[in-house]
């Protein structure tokens, strides 16, 4: 099959799937959007939003439409990193046998990550960049495709660990969950208060988004579009020659070179998805928001003033 040819598939497959999620998710287009591209890119993503925006049970939605395992891991502050990696146990006959802990699986949800302490948190970090996980001295490989997709609380910070900027690196996409509108409010009450169930059927299979992944890497980028992405996340770095007069009066540090290389990579998965066979700067644009806004530290003077990051960013465009 032709390069060609498995973007045009691709567009059809990605239309089928935003329609089997949106039998059980109502509204959230972007979120759902911005989770997909993630996924096709091998990216993990972090969903910011307060309880009751069906963030656990969109990426259950999601995990039945691509036809990949799941598990949940629920963080508290009592969790451990062999509740989460697994352990070793003596069996009968006195050998060590490895009990693999809930991350071998394609996609972890890891419901509200900030309420557990750094220690655990970082159990994570090695699976989230190597797709491997160290127990003992013995190295394990991850199923793939492998996803983390976490959810965070912004409004309760008591009993919280906030995230280590190098953990929050790791995820490509920050993704905020809004409030529905009037209309989407009223149909999600109609539709989990009547006895009504949907049946979610698999869009993907598990080689399928391995392929996509490899397409999406071998889809070509102009050099402009290359050195837009760059000048955009140098932008953001107030030492920089290129800051703006807003970041350097806003912003304590910028993003680092991951952001680059994940602008570049999104933007190759948003234009495949629109049915385009390279990137340009628009693309770039649509998901600059989510892959800069948690790489960027805000002041003192821009929590006082109320100022945004997505406002930020998007002086920057």
């Amino acid at each position: 099959m032709s390069d060609v040819t498995a973007v045009n598939d691709l567009v059809k497959k990605f239309n089928q799937l935003q329609q089997e999620i949106g039998k059980i998710i109502i509204g959230q287009q972007e979120a759902v959007d911005y989770t997909l591209l993630s996924i096709l890119c091998g990216g993990h993503s972090l969903l910011i939003g307060v309880p009751g925006l069906a963030k656990t049970l969109l990426v259950n939605t999601i995990s039945s439409a691509l036809g990949l395992n799941f598990n949940r891991i629920q963080f508290t502050p009592d969790l451990m990193p062999s509740d989460i990696l697994g352990s070793e146990i003596l069996d009968e006959n006195r050998q060590f046998k490895f009990i693999k802990g809930p991350i071998f699986s394609n996609i972890i949800l890891a419901d509200e990550i900030n309420r557990t302490p750094p220690k655990t948190q970082a159990a994570l970090l090695e699976a989230m960049q190597e797709k491997s996980v160290t127990i003992a001295g013995h190295h394990y490989k991850l199923d793939l495709p492998f996803f983390v997709l976490a959810t965070q609380n912004p409004i309760e910070q008591e009993g919280t660990y906030p995230l280590p900027e190098a953990q929050l690196d790791r995820f490509m996409f920050s993704i905020h969950l809004e409030y529905p509108t009037f209309d989407e409010e009223v149909q999600v009450v109609k539709n989990t208060t009547s006895n009504i169930n949907q049946k979610v059927n698999s869009v993907f299979s598990t080689q399928e988004i391995i392929e996509v992944q490899k397409l999406i890497r071998k889809i070509p980028v102009a050099n402009n579009v290359v050195e837009y992405a760059v000048s955009l996340v140098g932008k953001t770095r107030p030492k920089s020659d290129k800051a703006t007069d807003l970041i350097k009066k806003y912003i304590d540090w910028g993003a680092g070179p991951r952001a680059s290389q994940n602008l570049i990579l999104a933007a190759k998965a948003h234009a495949a998805v629109n049915g385009k066979y390279s990137p340009d700067i628009e693309d770039v644009q649509a998901v600059a928001i989510p892959i800069l806004s948690h790489r960027i530290v805000k002041n003192y003077k821009a929590e006082a003033e109320g100022v945004t990051v997505k406002e930020i960013i998007n002086s920057l465009f």
